[in-house]
């Protein structure tokens, strides 16, 4: 079939990369293996991949070494993490490097072909109807994912990140909760995904957003206590169609 998805399967293990090439290839997926970190690295930078399953314990180069690669030279490159059980600081520390999910090992089948699904759906639904919001003569443009600063300088959004931002921009008049965020951006329920990782993933934007180099200080991101996220009052949100 011409028009399948790729996906580059990155694990060391031959019984666990097996098993998930041959689920993504019954499920219409067009999987390429990759058994240590440098082959699965190069394999993901080639033209046509969709999704990368990642996992991080790696020969050559680890999982967060390639993850870092990956979203210095593709950012918009989709990544799932597939974790041991118990490693918590590698979830972590797989999220704040930019992955849009994790599944943890061992998993199903039917859970792994759902991340997928929802993480593809996601990448292939943004940009929405916001083309872009700004906030003291600083932008951010979803169509190159980029934030542009007032001096000239840019910042890479990640496609997790565009995803937060467009969505809380949709709905600028309220709050948004956690669990909506892990619904409407994840794709997926709150039940294996913490509402922790929403709460590390608007932590790194809002590093990006603000970083210290720069001198406006601006809160693009305000927490409701005990309710969730939205814009602040001084982003300015510009939709699609609407007059200028």
């Amino acid at each position: 079939m011409a028009n399948r998805r790729r996906i580059v399967v990155v694990e060391d293990e031959g019984p666990i990369r097996r098993g998930v090439v041959d689920m993504l290839t019954m499920a219409g997926y067009e999987p390429v293996e990759a058994a240590d970190g440098a082959a699965g690295l190069a394999e993901a930078r080639r033209v046509g991949v969709d999704l990368v399953l990642l996992d991080l314990r790696l020969p050559k180069l680890d999982g967060l070494e390639v993850l870092a690669e990956l979203k210095t030279t593709h950012p918009g490159l989709p990544v799932i993490i597939l974790t041991a059980r118990g490693s918590e600081d590698d979830r972590v520390k797989g999220l704040k490097g930019g992955a849009d999910d994790y599944v943890v090992k061992p998993f199903s089948a039917r859970e792994l072909l759902a991340r997928i699904e929802a993480v593809l759906r996601r990448s292939a639904e943004r940009p929405s109807v916001v083309r872009r919001i700004v906030c003291d003569g600083n932008e951010i443009d979803f169509e190159r994912r980029e934030i542009l600063f007032a001096d000239e300088t840019k910042t890479q959004l990640s496609e997790m990140e565009a995803s937060i931002l467009t969505h809380l921009a949709a709905n600028s008049e309220r709050v948004v909760s956690r669990d909506e965020l892990l619904s409407c951006v994840w794709g997926i329920s709150g039940e294996r995904l913490e509402t922790r990782a929403v709460d590390m993933h608007i932590t790194r934007l809002r590093g990006k957003l603000s970083p210290p180099e720069q001198e406006s200080k601006v809160d693009w991101v305000v927490t409701v206590r005990g309710k969730g996220y939205m814009l602040g009052r001084e982003v300015t949100t510009e939709v699609a169609g609407a007059p200028e």
